[in-house]
């Protein structure tokens, strides 16, 4: 499936960060949405529809913060030792773009080098689907309106579909603010000490709190269809309406998220049909990514700190 694009990770595990890597060794054509306030990105302006380059060789999703966006030199290097890119004249230039999220404070502080990056390339291969606490999701994390100590741990978010020829994947790495759910309800979140999800929203409603921009959800879909930059584009920004599904807040001043895509091509498919597919299938990769997470286990707020909110909630509703 897919066989045009190659998968690899990094993961750090004594630290908590990681990259994954997807490289298009012969190009793909390439787009990008990004509807975040607090983004990390590398060479998205280069995505946009009127700019000259349609086709890139890789996108890279790290961890790190921006410190992460040095990974994607290392895939730089890789794809230039190959001799793959954009023929500039004498040489071929990788476009290699990517985007990071806010691991920092999961374990110590870290994140992904040109080293890493170029590991990650190197052992990158073709189908490589499988979900895990890995690469870009080494430290990723849910539900972090009060920090990292109550948050759920997410693992790499994938979703894959065919239907005759066509063939879609999505990976991501999930961070965000809020909480993930599923058909309106919480599925993954901070817990009250009974162990009730407590509701991202509500508690942000309450006020009173300092938050920071320490979230965000990336992540790339995969196709073998055969899509204009511009097409590209539009289908990233669709893909958005798919977090929205599925994380509760999304796209928050404190999220910096963003979406790429890259079609290789191989099949020519009405541009409808991708964009009534997408935004469900970005859902069921953000909910994939807390399926196999133990939330029994997790930290909860103290009972202090319920006991402030009950009130705050009390107050609003008077």
């Amino acid at each position: 499936m897919l066989d045009s694009f190659k998968i690899g990770h990094f993961t750090d595990e004594e630290n908590g960060t990681g990259v994954t890597v997807i490289l298009a060794e012969k190009g793909a054509t390439g787009g990008v949405s990004v509807r975040g306030s607090a983004p990390a990105t590398r060479e998205t302006d280069l995505l946009k529809s009127e700019k000259t380059v349609s086709m890139v060789n890789a996108v890279v999703l790290s961890g790190g913060s921006a410190f992460g966006l040095e990974a994607a030199s290392g895939v730089m290097e890789y794809l230039k030792e190959k001799n793959h890119g954009y023929n500039a004249g004498k040489y071929n230039v990788p476009i290699v773009c990517g985007a990071s999220l806010y691991d920092l404070e999961y374990k110590n502080f870290a994140y992904p080098t040109k080293e890493a990056g170029y590991k990650a390339a190197s052992e990158a291969k073709p189908n490589n689907f499988l979900r895990g606490i890995q690469g870009v999701a080494s430290g990723s994390t849910a539900s972090k309106v009060l920090g990292t100590e109550t948050a759920v741990k997410t693992s790499l978010g994938v979703q894959t579909y065919s239907s005759d020829k066509l063939e879609i994947a999505v990976i991501c790495g999930v961070n965000p603010l809020g909480d993930i759910v599923k058909d309106g309800k919480i599925i993954a979140g901070i817990k009250d000490p009974d162990g009730e999800f407590l509701d991202v929203r509500k508690v942000m409603s309450a006020g009173g709190l300092e938050f920071k921009n320490s979230n965000t959800t990336i992540g790339c879909i995969l196709t073998n269809a055969k899509l204009t930059k511009l097409q590209c584009n539009i289908l990233s920004d669709i893909a958005h309406d798919g977090l929205a599904l599925s994380i509760s807040p999304s796209h928050t001043l404190f999220d910096g998220d963003a979406i790429f895509t890259m079609a290789s091509g191989e099949v020519d498919i009405e541009f409808n049909i991708l964009t009534a597919l997408v935004p469900g299938l970005v859902a069921r990769a953000v909910q994939s990514s807390v399926s196999n997470i133990d939330t029994e286990n997790q930290n909860r707020i103290s009972p202090l700190l319920f006991k402030f909110f009950q009130k705050m909630w009390k107050a609003k509703t008077k």
